[in-house]
């Protein structure tokens, strides 16, 4: 029999309420039961939520520099366990470990940049209109925070949302996404050990349906951080909305990267290469459009092919391989319906196009790496986000047309322009529709200390990332001082 795991309430490992359990496997190979994990439900919410609640009478009292200690700590533990962390998380999530010891390496610094806002909670003094009268203003922790966090980056997202909650004095409620809960359990026992006191963290393992809802509609929970689909997003934010919640929606993504005839073909390979099918795909910055000049765009696409052919899939522990495996069956299934869809609707399968089961992969759920040409902008494998590893390629004729092609989009999140004429690389920096842009860089890589989010459909607004995120998790509050001994009445008396 595998090992349980239990939810973490209170400063202590308790047993769902439920009494039910599911296991967690292994994307690479079905076989292996990584453990076993609660089928929470709303009576396990309210007990974190409570705990949550109690706790943060004290920790938002706890100066922010001291906070800060805290979530240095945190990281050095994690350097401490960086590769058994990522190991551990390939085996649970799939992905090749050079990119799990980044997604680790991802807490680590955030963990660290923590530490820093700590001391850097910045908030103005303003002068004002009225003489023997100051003004200033604070950040102030808002209470409770329920993190609702998805699979594809098991460490580092909920990185971003506990590390700046905590160290802006929130408590918080955490639902690790259901295929990768292993990830936050490890997370949270070095949390523990960095000397986190009872109640500030509390996890509560379960589905969206019987711990995400029930954290989103407590009365209790006063800011929701969602990262996962539009349309779960915008279930949240209805649900949110009636309770007047700070809700902060990091949804999804349908990245494009333009390719000028003047860019330094090789390096923009490489880039497209990696911001495609890294992650195999499942990440909501991944490279799923393709934008090729006219002039390069037979050449490169040979190359691209070319370069495809090489890459090797299988167990992400195996240093050699490439690309690991989707999540789960049913990711499988999604993909390869949309690789339907796009032969349905006429564009042309230049590579992959189906599952792979052949010698090591056959426990797994791999999905060999797609490319389309031919497609165009009425396409849905142009439009819907596939979450997987397929690029969608279009021809265009001059840099006014694939704007236009790239914008063309309900998403907004991450886009790249290559090209060696700074004109098109800063019309691009102004022009593109999102909110992430590179220049001569894949469409994947964001740093921790940068604002990360997007426009359109990609989310509500909030940047999760960055100084940015500090002002999901804090509230601003305005204090005025009347020393002049007498009553003085602002917009009456200044005149």
């Amino acid at each position: 029999m595998s090992e349980r795991y239990l939810n973490y309430i209170g400063g202590k490992w308790v047993e769902p309420s439920t009494g039910d359990y599911y296991e967690n496997r292994n994307p690479a190979n079905w076989d292996e039961v990584i453990g076993e994990f609660p089928r929470s439900a709303k009576d396990d919410v309210d007990q974190a939520v409570a705990a949550a609640k109690k706790a943060y009478k004290d920790w938002r009292l706890v100066p922010a520099p001291m906070r800060g200690l805290i979530l240095r700590r945190i990281g050095e533990l994690m350097v401490e366990h960086k590769e058994e962390l990522a190991k551990d998380m390939t085996r649970e999530m799939g992905k090749v470990i050079k990119e799990t010891r980044g997604d680790v390496q991802e807490s680590i610094d955030t963990a660290f940049y923590a530490e820093g806002e700590s001391r850097r909670l910045f908030a103005p003094h303003v002068p004002s209109e009225l003489p023997n009268k100051t003004g200033y203003t604070m950040r102030v922790p808002i209470g409770v925070a329920g993190l609702i966090a998805p699979w594809n980056f098991p460490s580092a997202i909920p990185a971003w949302k506990m590390f700046p909650a905590i160290v802006s004095g929130n408590t918080v409620v955490i639902k690790p996404a259901t295929d990768t809960p292993y990830t936050v359990y490890k997370m949270v026992q070095l949390m523990i050990e960095a000397g986190l006191p009872p109640g500030v963290v509390n996890i509560v393992f379960g589905s969206g349906t019987k711990v995400g809802i029930p954290i989103v509609e407590h009365k209790d929970t006063n800011v929701i951080s969602f990262t996962g689909s539009v349309d779960v997003g915008r279930d949240i934010a209805e649900r949110g909305g009636k309770y007047l919640k700070k809700v902060s929606l990091e949804l999804g993504g349908k990245n494009a990267v333009m390719i000028m005839d003047d860019a330094n073909s090789e390096l923009a390979l490489d880039g497209v290469i990696w911001g495609a099918f890294g992650t195999t795909g499942q990440r909501c910055t991944a490279t799923s459009r393709l934008l090729l000049h006219e002039n390069i765009h037979d050449k490169f696409l040979e190359m691209l092919i070319d370069k495809v052919k090489n890459l090797r899939l299988g167990d992400g522990l195996i240093e050699s391989n490439d690309v690991g495996p989707l999540i789960n069956e049913k990711q499988v299934k999604t993909v390869h319906n949309y690789v339907e869809i796009g032969k349905s609707e006429g564009a042309k399968l230049l590579i992959g196009g189906e599952p792979t089961t052949e010698g090591d992969l056959s426990k797994g759920w791999f999905y060999k790496p797609t490319v389309f040409s031919d497609v165009t902008q009425d396409m849905r494998i142009f439009q819907e986000e596939i979450f997987g590893p397929v690029l969608s390629v279009v021809k265009f004729a001059n840099f006014e047309e694939g704007l236009q092609i790239l914008n063309n989009c309900e998403y907004g999140l991450s886009s790249s322009i290559y090209t060696e004429n700074l004109l098109y690389a800063m019309q691009a920096a102004r022009d593109f529709e999102t909110g992430i842009v590179y220049v001569n860089a894949p469409t994947i890589g964001a740093e921790c200390h940068f604002p990360f989010g997007g426009f359109k459909n990609t989310g509500n607004g909030h940047r999760e990332g960055g100084w940015t995120v500090y002002e999901i998790f804090t509230e601003w509050k305005t204090i005025y001082i009347e020393y002049s001994g007498k009553l003085q009445r602002a917009q009456i008396d200044n005149v």
